[in-house]
């Protein structure tokens, strides 16, 4: 690791074990208030008593691990080899997950350890330079894919099962593209953990850039996200005024956005952790837990109700109970929109498959469907359904692929041409 890295660990470890420690005197003293009330009055010199000695020592234990993880992380730091713990596969893995989790406090409190929105090939990061991105993409055109991984994943999750659907490891979806019609594949990483918004802010700097420097003139830009990726898709869209006059340049030549089991609706695990957190808070006792589960990442947060604009988070508390406003962002005019989604019933309309959808994300989360006027307009046949997948599959799987391929073949101004040989 880097002696940077090394010293973000230490911090976070840091704010870890104090933070532990507080939760623990919190439990305790609920337990405590709780029996010294059904005393009652008479118990009150105890009380005080019981109070200091225990914030004493709490605090005491506190101090200690503090400044013990201060020392280590210090003492590390001094025999770092300067190797980035993104190098190894284990290492970029953790990063991924601990982003997806409080990549915020990260960005924050260990912003050595944080991931921002950057091209990769190889796992390594790209420059957004003509000469860097040649380098990379030696075969360039100038039709692109960029792909958008989801919470907690890294680029490299678009191989997922590629040996066995594939025969061999690290086969994509943009593999694939690239040899059937000459696309490009611009695989992206970003902190899954941040607001969505801030993500697609980076997301529209990101491609505006991107199509400056990209070697050859771009002709077209599809838009391929996985879960919360097809969400930051939407998001830099909306941000960049795409379909409006004054709309980033850009979005001008996305013609097509595939979004791939994305929760527009929101996801309800998120929204069902949210409930029991507020549910915890009504008891001393179990107060300390409900702030442990709010420490969950801003992102993650944000995949209640698939929030995608500033509005709906500033200036507000994301733990508060009950529904907060959520504004309608409808799609993108000028292009044509897909979801893929994914049932783990064998049969995507049964009744099944609405209740279990692809085990984190339902069909009408999927395809934005409200129920109301502010449904997603994507046409019947820009939706398709497959039984006896779940979430994961749809990062890389033949039957996902072919119908991301027939859609992107057949275009309304003709089928688009082949790669050549």
């Amino acid at each position: 690791m880097r002696a940077d890295e090394v010293r973000a660990v230490g911090r976070l470890a840091r704010l870890t074990l104090r933070g532990s420690t507080t939760r623990v005197h919190e439990f305790h003293q609920g337990i405590a208030d709780r029996a010294f009330d059904a005393v009652g009055p008479a118990g009150a010199p105890v009380r005080v008593v019981h109070d200091t000695i225990a914030g004493l020592a709490y605090g005491s234990v506190r101090l200690a691990l503090g400044a013990g993880a201060r020392v280590v992380g210090e003492a590390a730091a001094l025999g770092a080899d300067g190797v980035s713990v993104d190098e190894d596969p284990a290492g970029r893995a953790a990063l991924a997950i601990l982003n997806g989790a409080h990549g915020d406090l990260v960005a924050r409190e260990a912003p050595a350890l944080a991931l921002g929105m950057t091209v990769r090939v190889d796992g390594r990061p790209v420059p957004v330079e003509a000469g860097a991105l040649e380098r990379a993409h030696p075969e360039v055109t100038g039709r692109l894919a960029v792909f958008l991984h989801g919470l907690t994943e890294t680029e490299r999750a678009w191989g997922y099962r590629s040996e066995r659907h594939h025969g061999r490891p690290g086969v994509t979806y943009g593999d694939r593209l690239r040899a059937d019609l000459g696309l490009t594949p611009v695989q992206l990483r970003y902190n899954t953990g941040l607001h969505i918004s801030d993500n697609g802010r980076a997301l529209d700097a990101l491609l505006d850039a991107l199509v400056e420097a990209w070697p050859v003139p771009v002709q077209d830009v599809v838009l391929i996200g996985h879960s919360m990726g097809g969400l930051v898709a939407r998001s830099a869209l909306h941000q960049a005024g795409g379909g409006t006059p004054g709309a980033h340049g850009w979005t001008s030549l996305v013609r097509d956005s595939v979004t791939l089991g994305s929760p527009h609706l929101g996801a309800p695990l998120e929204r069902g952790v949210h409930r029991l957190a507020g549910v915890l808070t009504r008891l001393p006792e179990t107060r300390g837990l409900a702030t442990l589960l709010a420490l969950r990442s801003v992102g993650i947060k944000d995949l209640r109700r698939g929030t995608l604009v500033e509005a709906d988070w500033a200036d507000r508390d994301l733990d508060a109970p009950g529904t907060a406003g959520h504004t309608h962002v409808p799609l993108h005019d000028g292009a044509r929109h897909f979801v893929v989604l994914a049932t783990l019933a064998r049969d995507p309309s049964g009744r099944a498959a609405d209740l279990l959808g692809d085990l984190l994300v339902p069909p009408r989360s999927a395809t934005g469907d409200t129920g109301d006027d502010d449904r997603l307009a994507f046409p019947a046949d820009h939706v398709h359904r497959l039984g006896g997948l779940n979430h994961l599959d749809l990062l890389n799987h033949p039957r996902v692929y072919e119908q991301i391929r027939r859609w992107l073949v057949e275009r309304p101004e003709g089928p688009r041409p082949a790669a050549p040989d």
